[in-house]
């Protein structure tokens, strides 16, 4: 089983910053995915930035030049740095992992419980 727990939500001012994290632990044999997603009231989950293992970052349109994602390989650990803030970074954000566990063999999507970002206006 892999497990991913996040941290490093809340509550900030539009303008503000945030940082995100989300640690993979268990029967990980290789991660090579990571990234984050978000799902606004109403709207549908959408990517918001990933990056593979020995790869070059990609985001969405509506984050690049605000949000930074970086992974520390050896922690198993992905962040998400979020400067410049607006309220519509509003939403529940999502740690997502593409690892091979050593009982499966093969890739799978893995999934955090999801930590709440608001930003007020």
């Amino acid at each position: 089983q892999v497990q991913l727990v996040e941290s490093g939500g809340g509550l900030v001012q539009a303008g503000g910053s945030l940082r995100l994290s989300c640690a993979a632990s268990g029967s990980i044999f290789r991660v090579n995915v990571m990234g984050w997603y978000r799902r606004a009231p109403g709207k549908q989950r959408e990517l918001v930035a990933a990056l593979q293992s020995g790869g070059s970052p990609s985001y969405a349109d509506s984050v690049k030049g605000r949000f930074t994602i970086s992974r520390d390989n050896i922690a198993r650990t992905v962040y998400l740095q979020m400067s410049s803030l607006k309220p519509e970074d509003t939403a529940v954000y999502y740690c997502n992992v593409v690892a091979v566990d050593y009982n499966l063999g093969v890739p799978r999507n893995y999934w955090g419980q999801g930590t709440q970002v608001t930003v007020s206006s």
